[in-house]
């Protein structure tokens, strides 16, 4: 009995060893974080990684630079310490923006699987194509081709929030499977074919696919009550609030909103091919559309390296110390979000943070979980 008695003693002082180094470990992520966050003048960031052994959550935030400025995020029921970290009552909401487009490139796969859309098929067999100029171009459009970004579309025919755009001529920028050219307008047009398929709008169908049975309850592509208060603004470089923006309708391309919980859950899927066949998962990950080029024909040092690919919905950087990274980066100006999976370590981490200066921070942020050496991502996605 005596034996037992100590042995249980021992586990549980272990226990509590390891779960005070884990709080240390966490407090060290969220001061470093918080370090980063105040020099690039970010009003706030939320971050999940994880590994197949551990897992980490932040969520901080800096008070307003002066105040002459409105607070930056003035829309949800968040009150900030005199230490800078943020206490929450519930976890925040953000615009996922183009990491909308993955959520929805893992749906179409899902619906390959199940036979309900064959992604070599012409989509005008799906849908009209009234919109676009060159018809016989749009012709020869199919799902696999617009999800690898070889469409040839012009990435927006109007501001897809505007009241022109619904209605606005799509013109091609190249010819269709001529060259990688990373379009919304081309995830726009294939998600009115899968809608038409399944005769439902993109929410009811990821709702179906995706959020529920991967645990998703604060991810929507449409305004949900449950945002109210918890919503976090956009905020410019210069620390000017721009409110909570709203958008007109459902767009899989940038109008997702959800948080680094839900979002963390759905890479793990994505990274263990979780809800989808080994073949759509294959097709998936894969290069298969590349090197991306991303304002084609104009080519900076970063596309010389020839690193950056794209599967089908997802990009992938071939990197020589980690192998292949799975990635996506969302920008929908005043706010910005990356994702970043690692199959060959187990690893995922996703970020959401509320400012236009939202990924200046990503080499910073990406060294504090992987120290293995630098990603090309950060110089793919900035705008130079």
């Amino acid at each position: 009995m005596l034996l037992a008695v100590t042995a249980l003693c021992l586990r549980l002082a272990g226990c509590e060893n390891k779960e005070k180094a884990m709080e240390q470990r966490q407090a060290a992520f969220e001061d470093s974080l918080l370090t980063i966050i105040r020099e690039a003048n970010i009003p706030m960031i939320q971050l999940k990684y994880t590994e197949p052994s551990d897992s980490v959550y932040c969520q901080v935030g800096v008070t307003p630079w002066s105040t002459e400025k409105p607070a930056a995020v003035d829309s949800a029921s968040f009150s900030y310490k005199e230490t800078g970290k943020a206490d929450y009552e519930k976890e925040a909401v953000f615009q996922a923006a183009s990491l909308s487009k993955v959520v929805f490139a893992y749906i179409v796969m899902k619906m390959y699987d199940k036979g309900e859309i064959d992604i070599d098929r012409p989509l005008y067999e799906y849908t009209d194509i009234d919109r676009f100029v060159d018809k016989d171009m749009a012709k020869k459009l199919t799902a696999r081709l617009i999800l690898m970004h070889r469409s040839g579309i012009d990435d927006w025919a109007a501001s897809p929030s505007s009241d022109e755009w619904p209605t606005a001529p799509i013109k091609f920028t190249f010819p269709v499977d001529s060259i990688f050219g990373y379009s919304g307008e081309g995830y726009a047009f294939l998600q009115r074919a899968v809608e038409a398929i399944k005769g439902k709008d993109i929410q009811s169908i990821a709702k179906e696919y995706v959020f529920e049975p991967l645990d998703m309850p604060l991810s929507s592509y449409e305004w949900i009550p449950e945002f109210e208060g918890i919503t976090t603004a956009s905020v410019r470089r210069s620390g000017e609030s721009q409110g909570v923006r709203q958008f007109p309708r459902q767009n899989v391309a940038y109008t997702l909103r959800t948080n680094a919980i839900d979002y963390s859950n759905f890479i793990r899927a994505v990274m263990d091919g979780k809800g989808l066949s080994q073949t759509s998962h294959a097709l998936m990950i894969t290069p298969c559309s590349g090197p991306a080029t991303q304002f084609p024909p104009k080519v900076r040092p970063v596309d010389e390296k020839q690193s950056i690919f794209w599967g089908l919905g997802i990009g992938i950087e071939e990197n020589k110390n980690y192998g292949r990274i799975l990635w996506h980066w969302g920008d929908n100006g005043n706010t910005k979000a990356l994702f970043v999976i690692i199959p060959s370590q187990k690893k995922t981490l996703v970020y959401f943070a509320n400012s236009g200066a939202g990924h200046d921070i990503t080499n910073k942020v990406l060294a504090l979980f992987f120290k293995d050496g630098p990603m090309d991502i950060q110089d793919w996605i900035q705008q130079e």
